[in-house]
């Protein structure tokens, strides 16, 4: 099918999501969250290997505040069940991040199974600065990373350095020629049959559970906090006028 904000190509197994709604960060919209449950479909009847990706200067920066969808920022139903599809899907997905990963774009990171980094990207979660906090992301990030590097990360607000973010134990290998690192990863798991990838992946869901728990009440959370007024306030304002909630 044609999509608008990703692109999706597949060369034998191996599929690459590309995320393209470049003049607005890669943020993520309605639209963006319905194309990645259809190309999900496609990739799971092809593909082994699934690599996410943006461009060179964003991956992906979280929530279109722009786009003023409650069903994705209030609800985040959606979010939530898409990065729970993605963590639990029968493929090797890949998290291939050159520029800025922010807020919800960190929700990706956090879920699939390899990230690879450049050396200039950064990730952050910048939530808390708004009032709000990533209750969408927190589930998974948790399931990674534990508590004290996230804790750190979201209090923090700032962006942290590939390197920085391999200590914390996001990212999973930082390259100064990603490109070249990537394909390395590729030529390897393509040496792994299907289905002992999907049968090791069912067998890590039993041992360590699922994110599937947390899904009442991070969307109960998510709906709280953008439900609040002075974080709507700080988000009109930061929208209309271009004005940082510290600058209020």
């Amino acid at each position: 099918m044609g999509y608008k904000s990703i692109l999706l190509s597949f060369k034998e197994d191996v599929a690459v999501i590309q995320f393209k709604r470049d003049e607005n960060k890669n943020t993520i919209n309605q639209l963006m969250v319905d194309e990645l449950f259809e190309a999900m479909e496609e990739c799971e009847n092809k593909a082994k290997i699934v690599i996410f990706e943006g461009n060179e200067e964003y991956f992906c920066f979280g929530a279109d505040f722009n786009g003023n969808e409650p069903s994705i920022m209030k609800e985040g139903r959606s979010l939530f069940d898409l990065l729970l599809k993605i963590s639990e899907a029968p493929f090797v997905s890949i998290c291939y991040v050159l520029g800025r990963t922010n807020a919800g774009g960190m929700g990706f990171a956090a879920c699939c199974d390899i990230v690879i980094a450049s050396e200039t990207a950064t990730f952050s979660l910048s939530e808390l600065l708004f009032g709000l906090y990533p209750a969408m992301v927190i589930p998974f990030l948790k399931h990674k990373i534990g508590c004290h590097h996230m804790n750190y990360m979201a209090l923090m607000t700032k962006p942290f350095s590939a390197k920085e973010a391999f200590d914390f134990g996001i990212v999973d290998c930082v390259s100064e020629k990603p490109s070249l690192a990537l394909g390395q990863h590729i030529a390897r798991i393509k040496k792994v049959p299907a289905n002992a990838i999907r049968n090791y992946k069912k067998y890590m869901r039993t041992l360590y559970g699922t994110r599937a728990e947390y899904k009442d009440v991070a969307i109960k959370e998510n709906v709280n906090i953008f439900s609040d007024e002075e974080n709507q306030e700080r988000i009109r304002n930061f929208v209309k006028n271009g004005i940082y909630p510290w600058e209020m």
